[in-house]
């Protein structure tokens, strides 16, 4: 029972994480299932089945926020399913021994872009110009593999990609991804569910992350408005990084008096890029300010 309400709070935090940054729910899930010991391929469609009803809430609060383009979400979920499918497909078909650190690099790699990309300011100026379908729907398609195979990606890899752009609001971006990632997770349920059958679900571990994650998507979704999602992205990179890093080490059996140097060296980069994206943050913020400030009429005091 305990195991369970620590997997329900897991599958709360890491809602609240996916809902404020776009992306972090499966990768941050998927991570802390590996380290308790679950297998590549049924913590990835354990995750993927529990995210069919935390996106599909999630969807309906961004939606109800006015957080969704749809233009977008029909461009990118249709692609994003397939990959997604032919993801989990190519998981379920390899071993245990091999899936643990294929998954455990891709995790290990979506964290390290999360602590780079956040390090940074995050663009604030838009075109006006729309994303097209010959960008979109690749986007989709990579995303939706690297997602399904990696237990989470499909945030990491497309929400940064559509910011980059500079063609959507920010808050626009979050709950498009994650409105378009409800037939994503579908698509990859049902291919965990055709190359590992029924047992490859972890029902209890689903329902546990599936009742966190619904506490947790309409409250994420107001939070979108008002988080620092610069530093919460840093943050979260960050965990993610240490973490699979130690199911790396372990895989390759890198010796023991080397581990507590790679420890290390995480942690002091870690507490780099969380500095450098406050520091960002204030920055940004400053700036903000500073054109408010400038923007704002001036008025010539009346002759006496």
């Amino acid at each position: 029972m305990r195991k369970l309400l620590v997997l329900a709070l897991v599958g709360l935090a890491a809602q609240l994480v996916d809902g404020a940054l776009g992306m972090a729910y499966g990768v941050t899930s998927s991570t802390l299932l590996l380290l308790a010991g679950v297998a590549p391929a049924s913590a990835s469609a354990s995750v993927h089945l529990a995210e069919i009803g935390t996106t599909l809430a999630s969807g309906v609060a961004h939606w109800r926020f006015g957080n969704v383009d749809w233009r977008v979400v029909t461009r990118m979920a249709v692609p994003g399913a397939v990959g997604a499918f032919a993801g989990a497909t190519f998981l379920s078909s390899i071993s245990t021994e091999a899936a643990a650190p294929w998954m455990a690099g891709i995790l290990l790699a979506l964290g390290t872009y999360l602590l780079v990309r956040f390090s940074r300011p995050l663009r604030q100026s838009r075109s006006r110009r729309p994303l097209r379908a010959r960008f979109l729907a690749p986007l989709g398609l990579v995303a939706g593999f690297v997602d399904a195979t990696g237990g989470g990606g499909w945030g990491p890899v497309a929400t940064p990609s559509l910011l980059v752009s500079g063609r959507m609001e920010p808050r626009k971006v979050i709950g498009s991804v994650d409105t378009s990632e409800v037939l994503v997770a579908g698509a990859a349920s049902l291919g965990f569910l055709i190359g590992l059958g029924t047992q490859g679900f972890v029902l209890p571990t689903v329902a546990a992350l599936l009742i966190g994650g619904l506490i947790a998507a309409p409250i994420a979704a107001w939070l979108v408005r008002i988080v620092p999602a610069q530093l919460l992205g840093a943050v979260v990179g960050g965990m993610i990084v240490l973490t699979n890093a130690r199911t790396l080490m372990r895989a390759f059996d890198v010796a023991p008096g080397a581990r507590p140097v790679v420890y290390v060296t995480i942690v002091a980069g870690w507490i780099l890029a969380t500095t450098l994206a406050v520091r960002a943050l204030l920055r940004t913020r400053r700036e903000a300010a500073a054109a408010a400030t400038a923007a704002e009429p001036t008025h010539e005091p009346l002759p006496v």
